[in-house]
Order: structure tokens, then sequence, then C-alpha cells
């Protein structure tokens, strides 16, 4: 059996939309998997080399490797009045050139900051020291993402939702895209279309059995938080709106990469629709 390469991050939603094909719930007659674990700009950048198969990304990175890689329906995540959190020092008011700790540069969230906050001096942090930089004053302010958003400390405040950055610049009837799947396009159609079809089915098995998954990755110490705050984090980023993606969602994305175009963060215009793995083929094949 051929062997595809996925790599996701290391965060609870991620894991938990995978580890029903790593528990062999779900499985392939022609391929199988081997997964990578690393935190979202690494895998980015991964992406931008073209190193796995499959790979998690930012939705934002997708136009600058559309050429090599097809959007994945499943295994996404988006905010629905949350999201990112530009946090900073209780009782400090930021300067227009403040000095700001992001989660990588081609993350959604350092895209729709950067937007906002033109002149703003950004450096690059892995997102689990992005609280300590603030803290130690090391940085101004710095925004938070994946768990971290639901815990930080009572020194620190939020001045501003990456929510709210969205909805004014998208117009406020749409979901906030922020991590996506790739599939390189390199892979034989068939073997494609199975691959979305396992990914698909392991999210939505996965969904379906949250409370049994949850329960064996809180035994087996692969998630970083607790019960009660695995079940909020599932709750808000690996849910039904994770299985496949809708035409909503696709209008998210599609508005993600408008945004990034109109500001000169892609050489060129890419259309979500046309960018998905074409399951059609199947039908045609044996129609």
């Amino acid at each position: 059996m051929k062997n595809i390469s996925v790599a996701h991050s290391p965060d609870a939603d991620d894991i938990f939309m995978y580890m029903a094909i790593k528990f062999g719930w779900v499985d392939s007659k022609i391929l199988k998997f081997s997964n990578t674990a690393d935190d979202i700009q690494t895998l980015n950048e991964a992406a931008l080399k073209g190193i796995y198969d499959v790979c998690a990304i930012s939705f934002a990175l997708y136009p600058l490797i559309a050429d090599e890689y097809a959007l994945l329906r499943t295994a996404v995540s988006f905010g629905e009045g949350y999201g990112p959190k530009l946090i900073k020092k209780k009782n400090t008011i930021l300067k227009p050139n403040f000095k700001v700790a992001l989660s990588g540069a081609h993350t959604t969230n350092a895209l729709l900051f950067r937007v906002a906050y033109p002149k703003a001096r950004v450096v690059y942090k892995n997102f689990l020291d992005i609280e300590n930089a603030v803290l130690s004053g090391e940085v101004d302010a710095g925004v938070l993402i994946h768990e971290s958003i639901l815990d930080f400390n009572d020194e620190l405040c939020v001045e501003c939702e990456i929510w709210d950055i969205w909805v004014e610049l998208s117009g406020g009837k749409l979901p906030l895209p922020l991590g996506g799947m790739a599939l390189r396009r390199s892979l034989p159609i068939t073997d494609a279309i199975e691959c979305e079809r396992v990914l698909t089915k392991a999210v939505d098995v996965a969904n379906t059995h949250k409370q049994v998954l949850s329960k064996m990755l809180l035994e087996r110490n692969l998630v970083r938080v607790d019960d009660k705050k695995l079940e909020i984090y599932l709750g808000l980023y690996a849910n039904d709106n994770s299985v496949s993606m809708n035409e909503l969602q696709l209008n998210a994305v599609n508005k993600l990469f408008e945004i990034g175009y109109k500001h000169g963060f892609y050489p060129k215009s890419v259309d979500a629709f046309s960018s998905l793995v074409p399951t059609e083929y199947m039908d045609f094949r044996f129609s």
C-alpha cells in the first residue's frame, strides 16, 4: 500500500481530528498513513517546501502553495464570534508602532493583524512563547492562538479580538477561516480522492464519538489541556463544521484570499472552489 505522510499541529483539535486513523477506527484498502506533529508556522514552511503529502496549514498560506497543493474540504477550523486574541499588560496603552509577537508570518491571524496594524513592529515566535514574551516586556503585545486563548495570566488583558478585525474587513457575515489541510497535487487523482475520503471519515468518526476519543487522548497525555478545557476547545474548533466545508465556509476562505490579494500578500488571485480535490471524477469514471 502507498504511504501518505500527514503533518498536523500538536494542538488538541488537530490531534482529535486525526486520531481515529491512528487508533485504527478508520482505514483504507489502498493507502496507509504516517503522521508528524509540529507547530503551525513550521507546517506552513513545510508546505512551502512541499515536504508532506498532506499538511495542516493556515488558510492564509494557501494562495502561496496553490500550484503545488489542492485544498481538502475536511479537518478545518473556523471561528464564529471568536478566534485569536491580541493581548497586552493591563493598564498599558499601545503606541501605533508597538512591538508585537505573532505565531508566524503565514498564519491567518498575522495577515489580518498586519492589515489592521500596519505600523506595528512584528516579531515571530512559537505560539507557546508569546504570553511570556508579553509578561517579560520583550514585546508590548502578542496574539494568542489555539488553547492559549482559553486561559492566560491575570496580568494580561485583551486589546483586540482578531474576530473583530475579520468582521470589519469581511463585512460581518462570514466565519473566520483559520486552519485547513492541503494535499499534494502530484498524487494520482484516485489516491487524492481516497485520501480525502479517509480523512473526512476520521473527522466525522471523531466528532461522533467525541466523549470516548477525548477520554483516550487525556489518558494518554496527548493534549495539553484538562478535560474541561478540552471540551470547550473542541466545541470551538473541532465540531460539525469541521467535517466538510460548506459553501458559506468556502466563501469565507475566498474572502480571506481576496483581502490578502488586495493588500499585497499574494502575487495572484486564487479561488477556493476551484482549488478543491475533484471528487466528482469518481462519478464520471464509473458512470
